[in-house]
């Protein structure tokens, strides 16, 4: 935005939520210096609200979301709070004429996450969603290719996701419970990928799902998953989806198509054409998988953060809009469905 005198004005924003989402969002807005202004910091809690003051003394911390959500200088929150806060949290942002960036997923529901967008939009303000692995280098070669119909038309796709969670993961009071977290694996570790692979595949048009809670945890939400997918063009294809899978292990992509199969691992991409050529872009094997969740390079979220700020300036949606991840939701009720009523679901587009 450009202010009085042609001085150009940092996005100011405000950050809500100060736990274990925040360290990437942080180094990439401290990064963005020039471009964004971290003008508050809110968290209902007083100890996190003190160490976060500790290690980050250059920042503005408040105990009151009500002045946040008052103040206009404040164009845009980043909200990285528990899943079952953001239907209201995002509602309260839209009355206040805030713009939203939002740590996934949308919700813990497909219904409340419609809810969020349409408050959202009726408001005519942009709002994002976090699903970085779209803006890793290596994702979005793979989506050139993909687009440019280089690939040729798919015929077998699959996801592989697994991972591993310590014993210390789920000591931590209400983790892996609906209650806190809302779904599991689907829903918290293997949102992201399940969101690249149909940005890939186009619409999955058909899926018979398992799901099941180990004997690993004393939990509610699902720690293992399988599934048979049937995509809109009659391709077919699976998912696999775990965090009991010692020691963790790098996500796979592959669609193998007419002209040429590609896998992508984690930032790593190979693509094999049949007229013998070959593709290699080389990239981080870390994808937090293991047993840290957050061994993973911030760039991919510093591009996100970017392109959400260039939304905003261009009065465009980003490219990972609300509306545009109740896809990945909506395919997740469905795997889930799928499974507790023991039947194959048909997925409406």
């Amino acid at each position: 935005m450009i202010g009085m005198g042609g001085r150009v004005e940092r996005h100011r924003i405000g950050v809500v939520g100060l736990g274990m989402a925040l360290k990437p969002h942080l180094q990439s807005l401290r990064e963005l210096q020039e471009r964004v202004e971290i003008a508050a910091c809110y968290t209902p809690s007083e100890e996190r609200r003190d160490a976060f003051g500790r290690e980050n003394p250059d920042l503005s911390i408040t105990d009151s979301l009500e002045r946040v959500l008052a103040d206009k200088s404040i164009r845009s929150v980043l909200l990285l709070t528990p899943p079952t806060t953001h239907q209201d949290l995002v509602q309260r942002c839209a009355a206040a004429g805030k713009h939203v960036l939002l740590e996934k997923p949308l919700e813990v529901t497909v219904e409340r996450g419609r809810q969020a967008v349409a408050a959202m939009e009726k408001a005519g303000l942009r709002f994002g969603i976090v699903l970085q692995h779209r803006f890793r280098k290596a994702s979005r070669r793979l989506a050139e290719l993909v687009g440019s119909g280089d690939l040729g038309a798919l015929v077998s796709a699959s996801a592989y996701i697994r991972w591993w969670r310590s014993p210390e993961y789920f000591a931590q009071p209400g983790r892996g419970m609906k209650a806190r977290d809302g779904g599991g694996v689907l829903l918290t570790q293997a949102i992201h990928t399940l969101d690249l692979f149909q940005s890939l595949t186009g619409p999955i048009a058909r899926i018979a799902a398992f799901a099941r809670t180990s004997p690993l945890r004393r939990i509610d939400t699902e720690d293992i998953v399988c599934a048979a997918i049937e995509f809109g063009n009659g391709a077919i294809g699976a998912i696999d989806a775990t965090t009991v899978s010692y020691p963790g292990f790098p996500e796979r992509i592959e669609l193998a198509c007419e002209n040429a199969t590609a896998v992508l691992s984690v930032e790593t991409l190979e693509v094999h054409f049949k007229n013998g050529r070959t593709e290699r872009l080389e990239g981080s094997s870390a994808g937090g998988g293991g047993a840290d969740p957050m061994a993973f390079s911030h760039e991919a979220h510093k591009a996100l953060i970017v392109d959400f700020l260039d939304a905003v300036e261009q009065g465009r949606h980003p490219a990972v809009s609300g509306r545009e991840a109740l896809k990945v939701q909506v395919l997740i009720e469905s795997l889930l469905r799928s499974s507790d009523e023991g039947r194959p679901m048909e997925i409406e587009p």
